[in-house]
């Protein structure tokens, strides 16, 4: 019997932005046929390093991992954004920096999730829904440089990838700038339940509902 945990961050523990409505992990479970289960581990706030953390609770009977990490971690970087650089060329060498640290971290993670032996698909990060457009579209192209350290990692290990990029592309599928909505919340749920179809034996991308 299937049974998918999530793992990583409020990407997957949303309840407290979705005021009331359901939450992701209560969507997969809807979404998932009948028999299968879901669990969630995500915590809120996580960090890279705290995913091992939540494998310590992994439940045995667990077949199907989907990782969600690395949000928060480009938070605590972000403030870069906001410094200043003595040409283009040093810009760049800082945001350089910042991935390398980022793809070090998430291949680290990663080699704690496979340990375990399951299924495993992880996601991409979404771009953020700044009420600035000015902020928004900095931090979306910043993002695009640790998003590469995912796919990279994903077609590399022959893993399922979700692209919350393509999928939570409308303001109304978040809560806030960086939390999925409860419309965001069910096209994440719909793509996760999609991992139980026939596997593919090279890396797949889901990127719609």
């Amino acid at each position: 019997m299937s049974h998918i945990v999530l793992l990583g961050d409020s990407v997957f523990d949303n309840g407290a932005y979705v005021r009331g409505g359901p939450d992701v992990v209560r969507q997969v479970r809807t979404a998932l046929p009948e028999g299968a289960r879901a669990t969630l581990l995500a915590v809120d706030g996580a960090v890279l390093a705290d995913v091992t953390r939540q494998l310590a609770r992994l439940p045995d009977d667990a077949t199907h991992l989907v990782v969600s990490a690395g949000g928060n971690d480009a938070l605590r970087a972000s403030g870069l954004l906001d410094g200043r650089a003595a040409s283009i060329a040093e810009a760049i060498a800082a945001l350089a920096d910042v991935r390398d640290r980022f793809r070090a971290e998430y291949r680290a993670m990663l080699d704690a999730v496979l340990a375990r032996g399951r299924s495993t698909a992880i996601c991409t990060i979404y771009d953020p829904r700044y009420p600035d457009p000015a902020r928004r579209r900095l931090a979306s192209a910043a993002l695009t440089l640790l998003n590469d350290a995912i796919t990279r990692e994903a077609f590399a290990r022959d893993l399922a990838l979700i692209d919350l990029r393509v999928l939570c592309d409308e303001d109304a599928d978040f809560a806030n700038p960086i939390e999925p909505s409860v419309r965001g919340g069910e096209k994440i749920a719909g793509a996760v339940a999609a991992l139980l179809q026939a596997p593919s034996p090279r890396s797949r991308v889901l990127a719609r509902p």
